[in-house]
């Protein structure tokens, strides 16, 4: 049954490699984008010796060059859901490297074709969707991955090796930031320009709300600081740098969300966020919850934690990890170090292992091991992120989070930003 652009998956699909690896031995692969982060996405998964680029996508044929010139052989269309209906019997796997708001119907579109797929961060856009990727993956039993690389570098395994290891002590509390600035104090402009000819401006809109083309305002590089495609600078940025925290800390769902700083304006998201969690204490914190708070834009952990780190330089991204032994100072992306200096003068670091983030994909795939990013993973921590970006809708409110039943217990008007309407003829089902 083909995918029609009028009702995307109407119904469900045969699903294909639901625990054994492709046949021959060999992964075919298909790419949601062909350029920026989907470029490097599906270059990175091509580089593999088992992989075969099959097709790519993209809403601009003018950002297809370098895949054209790489991937002679690789079929190039400007709609992915052709792509689908055509290419997808000729498919093992799907990448998606496209802007936020397109995660989710992508992905879902292809698992639902029994397709394994790699999806870049933030998982999706909204918290809603996050959760029903996961429960469809693992449903399916289809392998997955999240395209945060340095997941799989030395760097973030030390961080969390040395918390398991009891270095620091038990966690107190943590303060992670990134200088990025994805957001817009100026008014949208009121004047829209001519589309390029190259490009599909209803495609590259899909499941969101239609508007006028504006030069440069969205496409192709500002998408990530309007509220309808993009997640902001946590969006972008709190999927790496909490990704250590997460994994270190052994965090699930957080109990209360609280923003401190400016709400978005009509359009777009604000800059010099302040956003705090609070978390069930794990095995790995001291006490019953722990909280982690998030800065970006110009915002920074008050001087008092910053003294913590004795006078280093503080990164323009990363976090300082606060435990009941010591201090870590984690930049995005280098080795941590410990606080105080005098107390871990002679300590010597671990040696770990390095991943090749997108390789381990394709191996998984084939029978190999895991992921170490699968949706079970990421889903939560992507959901954790989005919860933030969606609380600086509500400044100065503590928002009460219960996860199981996927709402705010005391305010109504925040569970509306959960999930998002998908436009006709761009729904799919499970979304």
């Amino acid at each position: 049954m083909p995918i029609t652009r009028r009702a995307l998956l109407a119904a469900p699909f045969f699903i294909r490699n639901l625990i054994s690896a492709p046949p021959s031995g060999r992964v075919r692969l298909a790419s949601m984008g062909a350029n920026g982060m989907a470029w490097a996405t599906l270059n990175g998964i091509a580089t593999h010796s088992a992989v075969d680029l099959i097709s790519a996508a993209d809403v601009d044929t003018a950002r297809t060059e370098r895949v054209k010139t790489a991937y002679s052989k690789a079929t190039l269309y400007q709609d992915w859901r052709k792509m689908l209906d055509k290419e997808y019997k000729n498919l093992d796997a799907v990448c998606v490297g496209t802007p936020d708001h397109m995660h989710a119907p992508q992905a879902m579109a292809a698992m639902r074709r029994g397709l394994h797929v790699y999806c870049q961060k933030p998982l999706t856009s909204h918290v809603a969707e996050a959760r029903q990727l996961q429960k469809y993956a693992v449903s399916k039993r289809l392998v997955t991955q999240m395209g945060i690389q340095v997941h799989s570098g030395p760097e973030y395994r030390t961080a969390v090796q040395l918390v398991h290891a009891g270095t620091i002590g038990k966690v107190k509390e943590v303060h992670a930031w990134s200088n990025k600035k994805w957001g817009d104090l100026e008014p949208r402009p009121t004047a829209g320009d001519a589309v390029p000819a190259t490009l599909d401006w209803d495609g590259w809109i899909g499941v969101a709300r239609p508007e006028a083309y504006i030069k440069n305002y969205c496409h192709p590089g500002n998408w990530r600081k309007r509220l309808e495609f993009g997640t902001g600078t946590f969006g972008d940025m709190g999927c790496h740098i909490y990704d250590p925290v997460f994994g270190a800390l052994a965090l699930t769902a957080p109990l209360t969300v609280r923003a401190e700083g400016p709400a978005p304006s009509q359009h777009s998201w604000a800059v010099n966020a302040i956003v705090k969690y609070t978390f069930p204490g794990t095995q790995y914190t001291d006490g019953k919850t722990v909280n982690v708070t998030w800065y970006d834009g110009d915002e920074r952990p008050p001087q008092e934690i910053q003294a913590l780190i004795e006078g280093a330089r503080l990164p323009s991204q990363g976090s300082i990890i606060i435990g009941t032994k010591g201090v870590m100072l984690v930049p995005h992306v280098a080795f941590p170090s410990l606080f105080p200096q005098a107390l871990f003068k002679d300590f010597k670091r671990p040696e770990v292992t390095t991943n090749n983030h997108y390789h381990e994909f394709v191996d998984a795939i084939l029978g190999k091991g895991p992921t170490s990013t699968p949706f079970t993973y990421s889903g939560p921590l992507s959901e954790t992120v989005l919860l933030g970006s969606l609380a600086t809708r509500f400044p100065k409110t503590t928002l009460e989070w219960n996860s199981a039943k996927l709402k705010f217990r005391n305010e109504k008007q925040a569970n509306v930003f959960l999930k998002r309407p998908y436009r006709t003829g761009w729904k799919v089902k499970g979304l």
